[in-house]
């Protein structure tokens, strides 16, 4: 019922965002912002590895395993429809053509529910317990768990069309804030988000890291 209801939410999200402001020209590329699609998993998978940074990656699969088996559980669990990582939760910027970024985000309230496949993979594929790992969110906000463009597109403005498309569907969620974590040892993407509207709101841990916790009201 929850899953049926956001999708609800979602699809209605969706069919205002080209309204909003999705297809723009930037130097003769058109791009838009749109729902993913189960079919992209893979291209996602590669997005999400690189938000993370493979180190992160790398901590999750743990010895004995390497960054390719870390992307093939990522795949699987893009492709599902009940994961945090799912296409249903992902928005891609799009040449006309291929994936150029991505943006995951979910219901914070969600979190445990949707984070379960990826404990449950990590222990069957890798061996690794990682049902103690610290929450990122809570409910409240809407979570942006993932978010990367391709560097061939860097310094184009997408990262910014995506978090804002993400802003606006914590806002068609009836959701209070929208809330990121970023590492420490990234301030360069600590700007962006200011500049979007962010502001600190705590620390957090996650993959081993020092993060901080960014928040903006709807």
């Amino acid at each position: 019922m929850i899953q049926r209801q956001k999708s609800f939410v979602i699809s209605s999200f969706l069919s205002n965002l080209a309204a909003f402001f999705r297809i723009i020209s930037m130097t003769e590329v058109k791009i838009s912002i749109r729902q993913a699609r189960p079919n992209e998993a893979e291209r996602i998978a590669e997005f999400i590895i690189m938000a993370m940074t493979e180190e992160c990656c790398l901590h999750f699969c743990g010895p004995h395993h390497d960054i390719n088996d870390f992307r093939s559980v990522m795949t699987s669990l893009v492709a599902r429809d009940d994961t945090q990582y799912s296409y249903l939760n992902t928005l891609v910027a799009d040449d006309g053509g291929s994936v150029i970024g991505i943006c995951v985000s979910y219901d914070g309230a969600l979190l445990h529910q949707l984070r379960q496949p990826f404990i449950d993979a990590a222990l069957k594929e890798w061996n690794m317990d990682h049902s103690s790992i610290p929450d990122e969110t809570q409910a409240g906000e809407l979570y942006l768990d993932s978010l990367a463009v391709d560097p061939a597109y860097r310094g184009r403005g997408i990262a910014k069309l995506l978090l804002q498309a993400s802003i606006q569907k914590s806002k068609q969620m009836n959701l209070p804030s929208t809330g990121l974590l970023v590492d420490v040892g990234n301030p360069r993407a600590e700007v962006l988000y200011n500049k979007v509207g962010f502001q600190y709101a705590g620390t957090n841990s996650w993959g081993g890291h020092e993060m901080r916790h960014l928040v903006i009201k709807n």
